[in-house]
């Protein structure tokens, strides 16, 4: 009796791993189950901090904390579940870290949006991406926008994450003499935020698996022992979603004032999609070595867009593929596999609100810093050399903070490039979509500002 129910179980243990077999190919990939399994951890744990951060940074804007918990688990869940069975990309997906910044201090607290139109703009952006990513329209503007306006992006959301996590850790405060300057390094939050992000910054260089999340827990746990973080506990049944599930306003959104604010929420998660999307296929081996094309590219930036419509319905900001999946891959993953197991994980996550409401500002602050200077390292491939080219880099780099604005240093840095290229002769090196969207920008500036 026993041998035939070990033999029942072996059978359809066989029947299972050959139909995950089929379905993500895992030999052709080089791979196997426990390996898509090890690299869907490890990704998870490198990514897990958003569902920490994101309600922090949107909770500015008063939407609801607990909401947006559920947005940001649901979102990453959702959109890494389309990833790995409609793509086969070892690819986890959640709100994109700077542009959550944009969307709550930019968008909402600078120019006065309700967050309700803010999520608005995300769709619409989103629909926009959809759109493109079924037609020549994405690599037409991918391909037609300077490389190095492309690599300042990145960088300049970085600094601008960076401005937010020393402002609220209050490393860095205001000054009516010199506009800025140093904070008490004697308060707690001020201190604790450093520590966070020197934890971050070791660890990660240690190569130490989920430094970020490790870094967090850590400090949070430093504030509990000091009394400034109240233990809340660890498990409990989600909070509603209702406050934000289809809030956005559309009509709202369709304002000409808010062109700016979709492209921003558009090109920023276009280029950084592309970028992470290339990279992680480098290191999966997903690159065909006789034609030199990315197996499933055009896949993969579908199940992208279309996770930014759907976080944006309940109530996220764009949804993006993360840089993060690198360790996964690293560690083994190789197929969609590993993302259907990064997906189940953010779903389990949900039951953590407890966790996530007891995070304190100084922690999340610490990550954010460190995510920063990560991001700040795409400037290398600018060629510093040609002026033409690194002026407008640099501008879009630094007045994206300078201006608290991610929108003002997309549309400054394009407007800097085209004029440059034109008054130096180089016409040649200017696209005709550099041209309308020069003259998009300079519209919204002179009258709209």
């Amino acid at each position: 009796m026993n041998n035939t129910k070990a033999e029942e179980l072996h059978s359809k243990e066989g029947i299972s791993s050959s139909f995950l077999e089929r379905f993500f190919k895992l030999k052709e990939h080089g791979t196997n189950v426990k390996n898509e399994l090890i690299g869907g951890i490890t990704t998870f744990a490198t990514m897990a901090y958003i569902i920490f951060v994101n309600p922090s940074i949107m909770a500015a804007t008063g939407m609801d904390p607990g909401a947006v918990f559920v947005a940001t688990c649901i979102g990453a869940a959702f959109g890494t579940l389309l990833m790995g069975l409609f793509a086969n990309w070892p690819v986890g997906l959640a709100p994109g870290m700077g542009l959550n910044a944009f969307f709550s201090f930019t968008v909402v607290g600078e120019m006065g949006y309700s967050w309700e139109v803010a999520l608005g703009a995300v769709f619409i952006s989103g629909i926009l991406f959809v759109g493109m990513s079924f037609y020549k329209v994405r690599e037409w503007i991918i391909e037609s926008i300077p490389e190095s306006l492309r690599y300042s992006m990145t960088a300049g959301v970085g600094l601008f994450l960076g401005l937010i996590g020393l402002k609220t850790a209050g490393i860095v405060v205001d000054n009516p003499a010199t506009l800025v300057s140093l904070g008490d390094f004697t308060q707690p939050d001020a201190l604790l935020a450093a520590i966070c992000f020197l934890i971050i910054a070791v660890l990660s260089e240690r190569k130490v698996f989920g430094a970020v999340l490790i870094g967090i827990i850590g400090v949070t746990l430093v504030g509990m022992m000091l009394g400034i973080v109240q233990y809340q506990g660890i498990f409990a049944a989600p909070p509603s979603i209702a406050p934000t599930l289809f809030a956005m306003d559309i009509q709202g959104a369709l304002n000409i004032s808010m062109v700016s604010v979709v492209l921003a929420f558009l090109f920023v998660n276009m280029f950084d999609t592309a970028g992470t999307l290339m990279g992680v296929a480098d290191r999966a081996k997903l690159i065909n070595k006789d034609t030199g094309k990315i197996e499933g590219l055009s896949k993969a930036l579908k199940a992208d867009s279309i996770a930014s419509v759907a976080g944006a319905c309940v109530g996220c900001p764009p949804v993006t593929s993360y840089v993060e999946s690198a360790a996964g891959v690293a560690a083994g993953g190789r197929t969609g596999l590993s993302a259907i197991v990064i997906s189940l994980l953010f779903v389990a996550a949900i039951f953590l609100s407890p966790l996530a409401s007891m995070i304190p500002a100084y922690a999340t602050s610490g990550a954010l810093i460190y995510v920063a200077f990560v991001m700040m390292s795409s400037m290398q491939h600018i060629n510093w050399k040609e002026f033409t080219d690194s002026a407008p880099a640099a501008i879009t780099a630094l007045m994206m903070p300078l201006t608290f604005s991610i929108a003002n240093g997309i549309a400054l840095g394009f407007i800097t490039y085209t004029v440059l290229k034109l008054a130096t002769g180089k016409t040649k090196e200017v696209s005709i979509s550099m041209y309308v969207l020069t003259a998009i920008f300079i519209a919204k500036l002179v009258y709209i500002g």
